[in-house]
């Protein structure tokens, strides 16, 4: 049996399959799974050819640039003030004010209600977004006033939490922010490294560099009792894109212990940019939540951690130097400060004393080449630094997602350091997984998962359980109906907030289709990396659900969402089926 395959069950196989190994992941969108022919059109496969040359097929790429976004006409939306009707009090306060002021010619040209039940009017007793709202036939009456049921509390506390306030967004734009403490602590660092480093230039030892300060908050992890307990944990992974907060709430209800926003990176957060600010948000019931983050400038990333500590609700910081996505890379940020020794231990010593009591980690990859492996010397390093825990990914740069981690090498790592808990990442899928990667890696303190939970996120639930779930295509499906409500939530149910919902949906769908209920498996368990045989599933809606096609998950979307606007079109950003090579 071929290990690169995952073999189902006969009675679900469909027939004259045949294993693309070609295929790199990126899925067509030309027909539907529930009508996929064996063979293509002739006259198809011959334009193929012409447009790729020598028969050989183009190679396809998750699109990350120049991708479709879809873009509403700002034009045709209702100024602010009238979002709760005409008869409010509210009056707009812009002489140039470009948006609709009308609620008649507003209300004629708005697109259909999705739905007759909106999800935040009926739990938090009222819906800021009124009459935009896609819903809003559930709590608009016929004179158009925006209702209020009676157990809503305007004073209720928020549940989501971060974010940039005005004031401190202002101070950044105005370059006001008070920084001088953390740059009096960044020129100590990097001047007593200086000097250590001059004194021992001519020698083989050990060099200690801790910078004595005066009034700065000096590194004291080994006296100080951890705020955040990483061992034991099961951690869901920062994931771009992926990784937002309707996601991790998910992810939460399945058991995920420990969650961790999407990469920030730090130039953009210093500017004080909404866009980049918003990775930072957290919701109530992620109980222990940090923020990633990216750069390559010991005094910016430590500009931002203090940022952090003053403004928001974070239980710890984490500094990513395993993204492998060449852009960063070039910058010198990411899995490229692997390669600058001095610079991170700038970063690490600078972070690890501004954020003082709050835990600065580091997640690592085992190196930048496949056959150059650092991450052994550098994680004792990152403890001497003043690192609360590391996170060793066990693949390289170059290596991707292709090829499968090296626990052995992730054990090597855990084993090398004196206090600090080491998390270990990479292929866990199923709890049989987990307790091998527990096996082969003792010394690792906890796990975290990546891929693994956005293809089945109740892995968590497998893992504290012991055995695997099998849900339903119906209990996924409200599964998908949850993250879609807590989407909403988040961004909003106007057009506009159900469009982000819908394009966010879409990418966790480039991951969800790769599970294979484990009923269905000829040999279970599935593994992360197996590319399974083309199935159908025990009844249409689980059969939709494994298509690998991105017209089949716009069907899935608009069976929550309503009709996708006219001309919408999605290509997924990342690159879905990393499949092993064999």
């Amino acid at each position: 049996m071929d290990p690169s395959i995952c073999y189902i069950k006969p009675e679900y196989l469909v027939a004259d399959w045949k294993c693309d190994k070609s295929d790199d992941g990126v899925p067509d969108q030309k027909e539907s799974v529930l009508k996929r022919p064996h063979a293509e059109d002739e006259n198809e496969s011959a334009t193929k050819k012409e447009k790729t040359g020598k028969g050989k097929k183009e190679r396809r790429r998750g699109q990350n640039k120049d991708r479709p976004v879809y873009r509403e006409d700002r034009t045709l939306n209702l100024c602010q003030s009238l979002f709760d009707g005409p008869n409010n009090d509210k009056k707009c306060s812009y002489t140039n004010c470009k948006f609709v002021h009308s609620v008649e010619e507003y209300m004629s040209a708005k697109p259909k209600d999705i739905g007759d039940t909106c999800y935040i009017y009926s739990t938090k007793g009222f819906c800021q977004r009124g009459l935009t709202c896609r819903f809003a036939s559930s709590h608009v009456d016929d004179k158009l006033n925006n209702l209020k049921q009676d157990f809503y509390d305007a004073n209720a506390k928020e549940t989501t939490f971060n974010g940039i306030q005005t004031d401190v967004q202002i101070a950044l734009r105005k370059r006001e922010y008070d920084f001088s403490k953390t740059l009096e602590i960044v020129k100590a660092v990097e001047k007593s490294r200086s000097e250590k480093t001059k004194e021992n230039s001519s020698e083989n030892g050990t060099t200690d560099i801790s910078p004595q300060l005066t009034g700065c908050v000096v590194d004291d992890s080994d006296q100080k009792s951890p705020k955040v307990d990483f061992r034991n944990k099961l951690i869901l992974s920062p994931l771009t894109t992926v990784g937002n907060l309707p996601f991790r709430r998910i992810c939460k209800e399945f058991g995920a212990d420990i969650t961790c926003g999407e990469m920030a990176c730090a130039v953009p957060l210093v500017k004080g940019l909404n866009q980049e600010w918003a990775l930072t948000k957290r919701h109530e019931s992620e109980d222990i939540f940090g923020v990633q983050l990216c750069g390559n400038s010991a005094q910016l990333l430590a500009q931002v951690s203090q940022i952090l500590k003053e403004t928001c609700k974070v239980d710890y910081v984490d500094l990513n130097i395993g993204c492998p996505i060449e852009l960063i890379y070039q910058q010198g940020a990411g899995s490229a400060l692997m390669r600058r020794q001095n610079l991170l231990e700038n970063i690490v010593r600078s972070c690890s004393q501004v954020l003082d009591d709050i835990p600065f980690t580091v997640k690592t990859r085992t190196g930048v080449y496949a056959d150059k492996s650092v991450a052994h010397e550098l994680v004792p390093k990152m403890e001497e630094w003043g690192a609360s825990a590391v996170t060793v990914h066990g693949r390289s740069r170059e290596q991707r997602y292709t090829k499968n981690s090296n626990w052995e090498y992730i054990e090597k790592c855990a084993a090398g350091v004196k206090h600090i808990p080491i998390i270990g990442n990479g292929d866990i899928f199923t709890f049989e997984d987990y307790n091998e990667k527990k096996a082969v890696a003792p010394h690792v303190s906890s796990v975290m998962i990546g891929r693994g939970a956005l293809i089945k996120p109740w892995i968590f639930k497998e893992i504290k359980e012991q055995k695997y779930w099998d849900p339903t295509s119906a209990e996924r499906f409200e599964m998908l109906r949850k993250y879609v409500n807590y989407g909403l939530e988040h961004w909003g149910s106007d057009t506009k907030g159900v469009e982000t919902t819908r394009r966010f949906l879409l990418e966790w769908q480039s991951f969800l289709y790769r599970y294979v209920p484990v009923n269905l498996l000829e040999c279970p368990p599935q593994k992360i990396n197996q590319r399974p045989q083309l199935y159908h599933g025990r009844d249409d809606l689980e059969t939709l659900m494994s298509s690998n096609n991105c017209a089949d998950w716009i069907k899935l979307s608009e069976m929550l969402l309503g009709p996708v606007p006219d001309g919408f079109n999605f290509l997924p950003k990342h690159k879905a089926n990393s499949y092993v090579s064999g």
